[in-house]
């Protein structure tokens, strides 16, 4: 049985190639229960190939990569996935389920409602219970195509808590929404993190703006490679960022948010 101060994922000396190419290039990180990571570079950094590996989408060419305790490579990823909630806004759903329908497909692991299946009482239960923390019990039969981006995005982190995972991974959870949405949205992730202290997470994201206050850790990724990694308040400073994104930034944080600018005394 994994120890519960057992990390949660850990990465050593990972490679990706694909088609020649290197993807990640000696890429290594460790999540431990409670810690909440920002995932941070510029386009094509290969954050999106970092999150396929911890998801468990896929193998590394090279290097070890252990997720809940199991190495990739020797385990059975369809398994593991069923323990891991992911937060992909780019949700493939077709149908207009309600958005109560949509948080029970995470008990299922399905996109869609499986054929003939019915929640048992525990998991209508507990969807009712994330729909209230994410904000979203009044919105319960509003279907998916009426329902804003932003409220997309509350519906489908309770979708990925309905298992009760150890680790919960957000994909650029906050891209395309407007302000207000995204402050509903960080204000969430906040209180869930609060009420879940012993659960993991790694966000993926572009803008320091949309990280959470309660972010504890940052890993930079820059052309597959690891620029700068640990306590978010030593990792998101101006020096690092600056030399992930290649540009002059001025990073500040204020009441726990950061903020980056262009820093006009650098060029």
């Amino acid at each position: 049985m994994t120890s519960p101060t057992a990390p949660i994922l850990s990465a050593e000396g990972v490679d990706v190639v694909r088609s020649g190419k290197k993807l990640l290039d000696q890429v290594s990180m460790v999540v431990r229960p409670g810690e909440h990571w920002a995932l941070l570079g510029p386009n094509g950094a290969g954050k999106s190939t970092l999150l396929s590996l911890l998801s468990a989408e896929q193998h590394p060419t090279r290097g070890t990569v252990e997720v809940l305790g199991r190495r990739l490579g020797r385990t059975d990823l369809r398994e593991l996935r069923r323990h891991i909630g992911h937060v992909d806004p780019r949700h493939d759903l077709r149908s207009a389920l309600s958005g109560r329908a949509i948080v029970l497909t995470g008990a299922t692991g399905t996109i869609e409602i499986p054929p003939r299946w019915r929640p048992a009482p525990a998991e209508e239960a507990r969807s009712e219970r994330l729909m209230a923390m994410m904000g979203v019990e009044a919105l319960r039969d509003d279907t998916w195509p009426t329902l804003s981006q932003g409220e997309r995005g509350r519906f489908l982190i309770a979708r990925a808590l309905m298992p009760e995972p150890r680790l919960l991974l957000l994909d650029e959870p906050a891209a395309g929404l407007d302000v207000a949405a995204r402050e509903q949205l960080l204000t969430a992730l906040d209180d869930l993190r609060r009420e879940h202290p012993t659960l993991a997470t790694v966000l993926v994201t572009h803008h320091l703006e949309e990280l959470p206050a309660s972010t504890t850790h940052a890993l930079l990724l820059r052309a597959g490679q690891v620029v700068a990694a640990g306590e978010a308040q030593e990792t998101l400073q101006s020096k690092p960022v600056t030399a992930c994104f290649d540009h002059p930034i001025a990073i500040e944080r204020r009441n726990g948010r950061w903020s980056a600018r262009t820093d006009g005394t650098s060029a």
